[in-house]
């Protein structure tokens, strides 16, 4: 098969591209807006690998490059609710912009299927948990905002088009490749490297909320599946379980074998209390089954910090 992976030196972009390359023909676009070249660097010269350096908001280049291909998987975004909160402008024409840029070149060239890269954070700060695909999205964050109506989108471009579109809303995903140096940086890597450099963790809260955590393996395999299916619309992408991110602290402390006293800061704008998916949709229109606890992952992605730091 003959794919596109926009957002391809991303965190997650890049560790799909890394699989998908063993087996088919891939495209990969990134501007480097939030990608980094190390993420790609072994498969720049990979002999079923074509690199773009690109913008995904340029439609005469996505037109292009989506010329004979089966299958997109949108990973290509500005992934951070602080930032969307600073700039909702410019997460608003990646985010938006880009992600209509991608479907009507998939629609212009007929691929397939588009399986885009959506969020728990869609949900907000409803109270009821766990989080299923029917309730009632309240975002809280421009991120939010954006992450919401590509769904609209793809669901619109779906029923006028007959491209079949999927949402995956990823929870808290971690592993190796996270930048843990970006202010916007998420939960699990600034904690291990903070512990790594004997530095205390630091939680904005009261680190009482809670989080349904995602290893990168199983992300993965929800993309994989989803793209090979037959199935349509929105699905959450998790684990199934939640733990507080002072017990995450605590945990962390205990596979790195080092403890230090937590730092409390002032809660962020737009951030959710509490973060639990129902994840049998998924499992029943695909086959999702995550392979991966929460401290089998840790542990993983601890020693990729360790081999770096």
């Amino acid at each position: 098969m003959q794919y596109l992976i926009t957002g391809g030196a991303g965190f997650i972009g890049s560790n799909l591209a890394d699989q998908l390359a063993k087996e088919h023909t891939i495209t990969i676009i990134d501007n480097f807006a939030t990608g980094r070249r190390e993420n790609v660097q072994d498969l720049i010269d990979h002999p079923n690998v074509t690199f773009i350096e690109g913008s995904i908001t340029d439609a005469d280049l996505m037109h292009e490059i989506t010329k004979g291909i089966d299958g997109i998987f949108h990973q290509a975004a500005i992934p951070s609710v602080p930032r969307s909160v600073r700039d909702p402008i410019t997460t608003n024409e990646a985010n938006i912009t880009g992600t209509l840029q991608v479907l009507f070149a998939a629609k212009e060239n007929n691929v397939r299927k588009v399986v885009t890269a959506s969020s728990s954070s869609v949900y907000g700060d409803t109270p009821t948990l766990p989080k299923e695909e029917g309730m009632a999205a309240n975002p809280l964050s421009p991120y939010a905002v954006t992450k919401l109506t590509d769904e609209y989108y793809g669901k619109v471009f779906s029923e006028l088009y007959g491209i079949q579109t999927v949402f995956l809303r990823y929870f808290n995903v971690f592993g190796p490749r996270q930048d843990p140096n970006s202010e916007y940086a998420a939960v699990i890597p600034k904690f291990i490297t903070r512990l790594l450099q004997n530095e205390s963790p630091i939680i904005y809260g009261d680190g009482g909320q809670t989080r349904d955590f995602t290893f990168i393996a199983d992300v993965v395999q929800a993309n994989r599946k989803a793209m090979e299916s037959d199935a349509i619309g929105i699905y959450n992408i998790a684990c199934g379980k939640r733990i507080s991110l002072n017990d995450l602290a605590k945990t962390l402390m205990e596979i790195t074998g080092i403890h230090r006293p937590l730092i409390y800061e002032n809660e962020r704008e737009g951030d959710i209390r509490d973060s639990l998916a129902d994840i049998s949709r998924a499992e029943t229109a695909f086959g999702f089954d995550p392979e991966y606890t929460l401290e089998e992952g840790l542990k993983e992605t601890v020693a990729w910090f360790r081999k770096r730091l």
